[in-house]
């Protein structure tokens, strides 16, 4: 398994230099918050992921989580990290001050969750999700629910769950059937099953808070008659500690191909005192403060992979000594050269760098725009920022997995036929990737939110507000001679992109299917192109840098060559996409159903 190291100078990068995030937070009048204080963040928040964290990834996948007669119990030395967790004030970061957080904004832990993903995507799941709960009552909450839960949630020592799927629905929520009765005193008992719910039971924390999506008796059917819950495992004891068990049990835990020490539950509501969170059959609505939480998580997921792959093939290529360079002998003294000499190797790892360091950018922009939709003062400011985040959040979840997917795959390839040995940890890291693809929301429903819902939804508009951006930025680099081999052709396919979602809207107006038919093609164009725009935006703060003398020459050097890689080698895969799209849907919708197998 290689040994994590988390990646600060890139990070310091994205977040000072190309976000400029004193300025950032000074805007927001976060004036105590700068990057001085972050570093500091940064570098503790290292010290934890490569040291308690890392050494447990395999150990942690070997083992598996164990479970009997509905406990679960994690893998060595997770629930002693996790209380060191706790006990160095991680959970509550970014908490309200008024129930025990640190009060800062979501953008200065972003890097934090990335690293704690990286070293052991596996154990970050169990705290992961808890910052979606607190998310979610701070939002909707009364203000009963919040001194109840929130204390808790915000110190770590109770972890929170998102309960949504069902067995027979998985994103089509309209389906669901747990049931919520009203009871005199106002709580509701909740029936029913949830399966697919991470960190559902475990033995990490004092207590586990369900956020759980119910019907009431009386509501309308669909995804109209949806209400929320707070279902906690343990009911208060009206002091802030835990009180009697609550009707809420773990009835099995699933076998999967990766994040083995994640505990994937199945959770039975039988009678379990709820209590409503937000309006009646308006749960959906509040439920999407946790979902969107989530996506953004899940992006980060997808950011670990390819960076994990990256380290581990580049570690594994410096080493491994494997036949001559093309161009003549690179290591005379030795046997053979090592295999980063030859170009299809260099093509994974530029590959995969590429994907790391720009899916970072993408996924700290959108932490980022959290923090100016939570926070500005500025009500028009905020709109913009939340409809900006809106369009970027499926793009971060699908695009970044999908591409955090193929580095890691492209990890296990750089080792050969060690790739898929256990004990060099590509294997699981491409296992552990998969899922990302998969949970909050497919690749399917992503790009189906993304085309129909963000784009089409809003006459383009939402897509007119982000390629204004990109425009801009071209317009303010035209004469830069030095950029020029990346703003001219982000120009054109930021210009083509606006032109395609046109046809598209065109196309869909006179046959629906047609939007679905080009979604995804259309999600992995737009990932592209926005990735392009952040590659040629470091390439631009790089250059600068490089201009006024500011040392750390081979640092940004190394920056504006994988930008031009990306530019030469990756962003041309989006002619693939836009000709699949013109092919139109005919070949995909012709074929009768019984007639695909024989």
């Amino acid at each position: 398994m290689p040994d994590y190291k988390a990646p600060l100078r890139d990070m310091r990068f994205v977040l000072n230099e190309v976000l400029d995030l004193d300025g950032h937070y000074a805007k927001l009048g976060l004036e105590e918050v700068n990057s001085e204080l972050l570093n500091a963040f940064l570098e503790e928040g290292a010290k934890f992921a490569e040291n308690e964290l890392s050494p447990l990834n395999r150990s942690g996948d070997e083992e598996g989580c164990g479970f009997e007669n509905g406990v679960v119990t994690t893998p060595k030395g997770f629930k002693e990290a996790y209380a060191k967790y706790v006990e160095g004030g991680w959970p509550a970061m970014g908490g309200d001050p008024e129930f025990g957080g640190q009060g800062l904004p979501g953008s200065s832990s972003i890097a934090i969750s990335e690293m704690t993903g990286t070293a052991n995507w596996s154990w970050s799941m169990y705290p992961g999700l808890s910052h979606g709960a607190v998310a979610t009552i701070e939002a909707h909450g009364t203000d009963e629910q919040k001194q109840t839960y929130l204390p808790k949630l915000t110190s770590g020592e109770w972890t929170g769950t998102m309960c949504l799927t069902e067995a027979h629905c998985g994103s089509d929520l309209g389906l669901l059937k747990t049931k919520a009765e009203p009871q005199a005193d106002g709580s509701y008992k909740i029936t029913g099953t949830k399966i697919f719910i991470s960190a559902g039971e475990h033995d990490m924390a004092d207590n586990i808070v369900h956020i759980v999506l119910a019907r009431l008796p009386d509501a309308p059917k669909g995804t109209k008659g949806i209400s929320l819950f707070i279902v906690p495992k343990f009911l208060t004891d009206g002091d802030g500690g835990v009180g009697e068990r609550n009707g809420v049990a773990c009835g099995s835990i699933e076998h999967k191909m990766g994040i083995k020490a994640s505990a994937t539950c199945v959770m039975n509501f039988d009678g379990a005192t709820g209590y409503l969170i937000g309006p009646e059959n308006k749960g959906l609505n509040c439920m999407f403060t946790f979902m969107n939480f989530a996506r953004l998580g899940t992006a980060i997921q997808g950011v670990a992979h390819a960076e994990l792959g990256f380290q581990g093939g580049l570690t594994y290529a410096k080493d491994r000594l494997a036949m001559r360079s093309l161009s003549g002998a690179k290591n005379a003294d030795g046997p053979a050269d090592p295999i980063i000499v030859h170009p299809d190797v260099r093509r994974m790892l530029l590959t995969s760098k590429a994907f790391a360091e720009g899916g970072r950018a993408l996924v700290y922009f959108c932490a980022q725009l959290g923090d100016t939709v939570k926070l500005a003062q500025d009500e028009e400011e905020r709109k913009e920022a939340d409809a900006l985040m809106a369009l970027l959040t499926p793009i971060a979840k699908a695009f970044v997995t999908e591409v955090g997917l193929e580095a890691a795959n492209h990890g296990v390839q750089i080792y050969g036929g060690h790739g898929f040995i256990r004990e060099w940890g590509m294997e699981q890291n491409l296992r552990d990737a998969r899922i990302s693809t998969l949970y909050e929301g497919t690749t399917g429903i992503q790009a189906l939110d993304l085309l129909g819902r963000k784009v089409l939804m809003t006459q383009g508009q939402a897509l007119r507000n982000f390629t204004k951006i990109i425009h801009k930025f071209c317009e303010a680099n035209a004469d830069n001679e030095k950029l020029k081999e990346l703003i001219e052709p982000l120009a054109a396919s930021n210009k083509e992109w606006g032109d395609l979602t046109q046809s598209i809207g065109m196309q869909a107006m006179q046959n629906p299917e047609y939007a679905g038919g080009a979604s995804v093609d259309y999600l992995m164009y737009s990932g592209y192109v926005t990735l392009a725009y952040l590659w040629a935006l470091m390439a631009s703060k790089a250059q600068a840098q490089l201009d006024a003398g500011a040392g750390d020459e081979d640092f940004y050097k190394a920056k504006i060559s994988t930008a031009r890689f990306y530019f030469k080698r990756i962003l041309p895969r989006i002619a693939g996409h836009k000709g699949a799209i013109e092919g139109g849907i005919d070949s995909l919708m012709e074929l009768d159903a019984e007639h695909f197998a024989f």
